[in-house]
């Protein structure tokens, strides 16, 4: 680094002469000195690519699908050619609402799959993510195998659950001994238990997911706050009441709405087991068995959509707007 003789000032050491001509590039294009290109036009091209084809294909398969939902729900068809598009106003949701049998037992249905899970997978959940925020031996191992159903395909803990519950030879009838002539117990085809054996199987799932969840907000607890409660002569329940528990209140947040999405979403596994029959109908079930079901409603499944969409939105807006806010207040 050099000094300027009239000024003082250092001067950086590969800062050019006054009037050095312009330095050219590989290309042969001139370059005014002092201004560097930082991206030359293949890698505009790239980026352009890796950023533009994902952006088309979420508007393609999330947006456009979404809005064409919306003016579907409207209409009557039977998804065969585009002239028998039928504009009907508001008469699929007032039937919905009014005449159909299986709605409200479905509405029904799916808040019961949210108590479930916000009641029980998901304390056990935060146990698990506590026990294991001790660094207690093996605890990656503990990691791997309670959040390994989280990674599986939702069809394939179907296909695990039913060899459990299999009224003949299933591992919970051969415990109690209901594997016997005469004194099977129809878990799936039982109209009373069917969605309870259903949720058993989306708890154990929903559990790994909600361990993760608190075992990441865990981490992010400051050290100090512990060491504080132990000098106040704290146990370790008063610890958690009292100073660990109210600093997870963001992931509180998050796992409420997590739960409500995955009780609203709630399709594969109810799909597997028995195809939404008699017990066990939900809204996702309801909008599949009227677009791609024998009879071909497609205005009329579109309208149950949006009444999902609806749900979600009046979940899914006021965490969005309290997460803005933070930031902007940040």
């Amino acid at each position: 680094m050099t000094t300027d003789s009239t000024t003082g000032i250092p001067e950086a050491a590969d800062a050019p002469p006054p009037g050095a001509a312009p330095t050219k590039t590989a290309a042969g294009k001139r370059i005014p000195q002092g201004h560097r290109r930082l991206l030359t036009r293949r890698d505009r091209i790239t980026l352009s690519l890796m950023a533009g084809l994902p952006t088309i294909l979420h508007v393609l398969l999330v947006w456009v699908t979404a809005l064409a939902s919306i003016a579907l729900a409207f209409t009557t068809w039977d998804g065969i050619g585009f002239d028998s598009i039928k504009w009907v106003g508001l008469d699929n949701f007032r039937e919905l609402f009014t005449n159909n049998p299986q709605f409200w037992p479905a509405v029904e249905h799916n808040i019961i799959w949210f108590v479930v899970l916000i009641a029980l997978p998901t304390p056990f959940g935060l146990f698990l993510a506590v026990q294991l925020d001790k660094n207690i031996r093996f605890s990656r191992v503990y990691q791997t195998a309670f959040f390994l159903p989280v990674v599986m395909s939702l069809a394939v803990i179907g296909f695990v659950w039913q060899l459990v519950y299999n009224p003949d030879t299933g591992l919970i009838n051969s415990v109690i001994g209901a594997n016997k002539p005469g004194h099977y117990i129809d878990w799936i085809g039982n109209p009373d238990l069917n969605l309870w054996a259903i949720l058993v199987a989306a708890s154990w799932r929903h559990a790994g997911y909600m361990m993760i969840l608190y075992l990441a907000g865990l981490k992010g607890v400051d050290p100090s706050l512990r060491e504080a409660s132990a000098l106040d002569g704290a146990n370790e329940w008063q610890t958690f009441k009292n100073v660990i528990f109210p600093t997870l209140r963001p992931t509180n947040t998050v796992v409420l709405v997590v739960t409500i999405i995955e009780a609203l979403r709630a399709f594969d596994l109810v799909y597997v087991f028995n195809k939404g029959a008699q017990g066990t109908e939900l809204l996702s079930i309801l909008v599949t068995n009227n677009i791609i079901g024998e009879s071909s409603r497609i205005g009329y499944g579109s309208a149950i959509a949006v009444v999902l969409l609806v749900i979600s939105l009046i979940v899914i807006i006021p965490y969005l707007v309290s997460t803005f806010r933070k930031e902007r207040r940040a």
